[in-house]
């Protein structure tokens, strides 16, 4: 038996929330417990559960979902299956987290408080140097009370994901994922949605011990029905990187570039990209608020820097724009929180913003963020279009 647990606090301050749309000032206090118990027996058979507790005080408004879960299961599961070797194939059935790749569509949620969990089952196996995941879940309904997360009926995911490593130093991943929500939301209106997703990501590591290039490219088309309509939509994400290894401070210099689809409200077909379920700080710095990866074009350097007593540095700098005119502007999640008809300006804003990490020891840690959404001209002429100003301060311990 392997007992895991973690005791995070998280201090966020929000200034102009959606740029104005929210109270002026939102400050809160977010605290997360879990505790796991990982239990073998034998080769072949496995128990795994890990209990979580999310709480929150002081937010404007009271807590919203992502925000407090006073005490329920973030997994749950039984495995049963071969032997781990050259092949194996294990049937896992209960609760469970999802994450893959870099975290641009399946992800725990690890920025918010209350990380994300699934319910059904879940296919592992390793065919030669193939990983290959299948799975059928769905999404669990975060609630506030004790055990009372429900499996979220209304929405059904499925996929099958597969990955193997490729020379020189290369990871490649192809899936498939499907979705269908009997209640989606976007400008052109609420239907029932369809979706399948077919992509492909190729990346390689950053350097740690001797300087190098890393880069993160991923690819993916969605197709599918909504309502009595169609649906036609991609995303291209893109990631080059470079480490200074024998430099001081070992800097790594970086940039994103990425575009997802937005919809055309006039045609019969949906084109808003869905991320279907990503990472909460999807852009860095302002993890639970702004934009975003729905109808948008980015680009964004980034610098870390490797200080001494395990400090790191990181400074970046997001500008962001409307893919489609037509489309407005989304949250992580996938809500519209400001409708596009409203301006033809394609500039949302741009973010600088600033990261410190402390690793004070192995399983005790400390850092802050800090960031400013400049209000861009759609999001002056759309109203309101302050700019969002963001900062946070995190400590946790891990075992």
């Amino acid at each position: 038996m392997t007992i895991s647990g973690e005791a995070r606090e998280v201090w966020e301050q929000i200034g102009n929330d959606y740029w104005g749309q929210s109270p002026y000032w939102n400050a809160y206090l977010n605290e997360r417990y879990m505790l796991g118990f990982d239990i073998h027996y034998g080769k072949h058979v496995r128990t795994f559960v890990d209990f979580k507790s999310g709480i929150n005080s002081f937010r404007f408004g009271g807590p919203r979902p992502i925000d407090e879960k006073k005490l329920d299961f973030q997994a749950a599961f039984l495995q049963v299956g071969t032997a781990e070797g050259q092949n194996f194939i294990d049937l896992r059935v209960g609760i469970h987290e999802l994450e893959y790749g870099s975290g641009r569509l399946i992800d725990v949620r690890q920025g918010p408080n209350v990380r994300l969990s699934f319910a059904g089952f879940l296919v592992q196996s390793k065919i030669d140097r193939w990983l290959v995941d299948g799975f059928a879940m769905r999404p669990r309904l975060d609630k506030f009370g004790f055990f009372d997360d429900r499996p979220n009926n209304q929405i059904g995911f499925w996929g099958v994901y597969a990955s193997r490593p490729a020379p020189p130093k290369t990871s490649v991943e192809l899936y498939y994922l499907g979705l269908d929500r009997k209640q989606a939301t976007y400008q052109r209106g609420t239907a029932q949605e369809v979706r399948q997703s077919i992509g492909g990501r190729v990346s390689r590591p950053i350097a740690t011990e001797r300087p190098g290039w890393d880069f993160d490219d991923e690819a993916l088309w969605q197709f599918g029905t909504f309502g009595s309509g169609n649906i036609r939509a991609w995303t291209v994400a893109t990631e080059t990187g470079y480490r200074f290894t024998n430099t001081p401070l070992k800097p790594r210099l970086s940039v994103k570039a990425d575009i997802s689809s937005g919809d055309h409200p006039a045609s019969n077909t949906l084109s808003t990209f869905n991320p279907l379920f990503p990472k909460g700080d999807y852009f860095g710095v302002l993890a639970t608020t702004g934009p975003g990866p729905l109808n948008f074009i980015d680009v964004h350097p980034h610098v870390e820097l490797t200080l001494p007593h395990n400090v790191s540095a990181s400074f970046d700098w997001i500008v962001q724009w409307r893919q489609s005119l037509d489309d407005g502007v989304y949250n992580v999640p996938g809500s519209l929180i400001r409708a596009g008809n409203a301006s033809e300006a394609r500039y949302v804003g741009n973010r600088p913003g600033t990261q410190i990490h402390w690793q004070k020891t192995r399983h005790l840690w400390f850092q802050g963020d800090y960031g400013i959404f400049y209000a861009g001209r759609f999001l002056k002429q759309s109203q309101p279009g302050r700019n969002l100003n963001y900062w946070c301060l995190w400590t946790g311990y891990e075992f």
